[in-house]
């Protein structure tokens, strides 16, 4: 993220230009429409990625470090997580938790992890990326992989994939196929029930992704308008700037969280009921 736009090189952006370019991905080409599924945010792609293997690590170091005796604050935090998570798959989920519970936590960590970038400020890559001399190969730069709406569908097509999966490994391929044509309402509305599940499964899959992106979403977009306060250079934009960015920063570690143990939760609830028949 650079602090000037295109066509604005000899001159301060304004307001909507900053925050236009703060919204804007490094990318492999324009997107010319809504909708172009050829498109790739590299951004978004990088630190997904990075914080998955972030988050593995993490407990990959709370696995090593376990001991029988006394824990540490790191184990004693990680117990807490992992009971909590587990608990909560015990009540929701009837069935083989083997593989869901450990998916469970691994998918709180991981979120956790990419909705706490929102906490870098927001020019931190554009002064580095000036520093080093390569803005020009980095025009634009998106650090919060959960603000982007392809990152956050991205994960929820990937619960869509697991209901599907455990709908079939439950009930059975005909089953689950039965079910598809037969539930609600019977077999002999076979096509209005058809088409009634398919809009299920689509609604549960955008409205996990999008209800993450949106929260996500509008906090990166406070935080860009809290950072123009300090470009008014005057006794109240600097104040306004550190007060009310502390105050929503520190309001926003409640949303980043809460943000990801509702993934979390929907994603067991959603595996859950692929457990059950209607």
């Amino acid at each position: 993220m650079t602090t000037t736009v295109e066509g604005a090189a000899n001159h301060a952006p304004t307001a909507s230009e900053y925050i236009k370019h703060h919204l804007g991905h490094l990318s492999n080409h324009h997107q010319e429409g809504p909708v172009d599924f050829s498109i790739i945010h590299y951004d978004t792609m990088f630190w997904s990625i990075a914080m998955g293997v972030l988050a593995l690590l993490v407990m990959w170091m709370a696995a090593r470090k376990a001991t029988s005796g006394v824990p540490g604050r790191f184990q004693a935090a990680v117990e807490i997580l992992v009971e909590m998570v587990d608990n909560q798959s015990k009540t929701i989920v009837h069935g083989d938790r083997s593989f869901i519970a450990p998916l469970a936590l691994t998918v709180f960590v991981w979120v956790a992890l990419m909705n706490s970038l929102d906490f870098l400020p927001v020019d931190l890559f554009s002064a580095a990326f000036s520093a080093l001399g390569v803005e020009h190969l980095f025009p634009y730069h998106r650090v919060v992989p959960t603000a982007d709406l392809n990152g956050t569908i991205g994960i929820s097509l990937g619960v869509l994939i697991l209901m599907i999966y455990y709908g079939i490994k439950i009930k059975g391929f005909g089953g689950w196929l039965h079910e598809l044509f037969a539930a609600p309402f019977g077999i002999w509305m076979a096509p209005f029930n058809l088409l009634l599940n398919i809009i299920e499964y689509a609604a549960k899959m955008v409205s996990l992704g999008m209800r993450l992106f949106g929260n996500m979403f509008a906090g990166e977009l406070l935080f860009l308008l809290i950072a123009l306060l300090g470009s008014t250079a005057t006794v109240f934009g600097f104040a306004g700037q550190v007060i009310a960015g502390s105050i929503w920063a520190i309001f926003h570690i409640l949303i980043v969280f809460l943000q990801a143990f509702i993934f979390m939760m929907l994603t067991l609830v959603y595996l859950g009921q692929a457990h059950e028949g209607h």
